[in-house]
C-alpha cells in the first residue's frame, strides 16, 4: 500500500478533516504508543498503520479497503 492509499482509505472512512485530527491525535498501542502520523514518519509501513488505526477505530472489515466500487458507479 502505498501512502496516497492510506490517506484515500483513512479520508473515505473518516472523512477529510476528521481523518487528518485522528491520525495526528490518536495513540495507537500496536503502532508502539504512536499516533499513526508519527509511525508513518518512523517508516512503518502504510498498511500496517492503516490495519493497527482499523483495529484502534474499530472499522469493519467489510470497510476496510473503501467503498465497494459498484455502489459509486452513477445508475443510468
Amino acid at each position: 500500500m502505498r501512502l496516497s492509499e492510506f490517506w484515500r482509505l483513512a479520508e473515505g472512512e473518516l472523512g477529510p478533516t476528521y481523518a487528518r485530527s485522528v491520525t495526528a491525535t490518536q495513540v495507537v498501542g500496536r503502532l508502539g504508543h504512536r499516533t499513526p502520523d508519527e509511525a508513518l514518519a518512523d517508516g512503518v509501513p502504510p498498511r500496517e498503520v492503516w490495519e493497527a488505526l482499523c483495529d484502534a477505530m474499530d472499522v469493519p472489515p467489510e470497510r476496510r479497503l473503501g467503498a465497494d466500487p459498484a455502489r459509486r458507479r452513477p445508475r443510468g
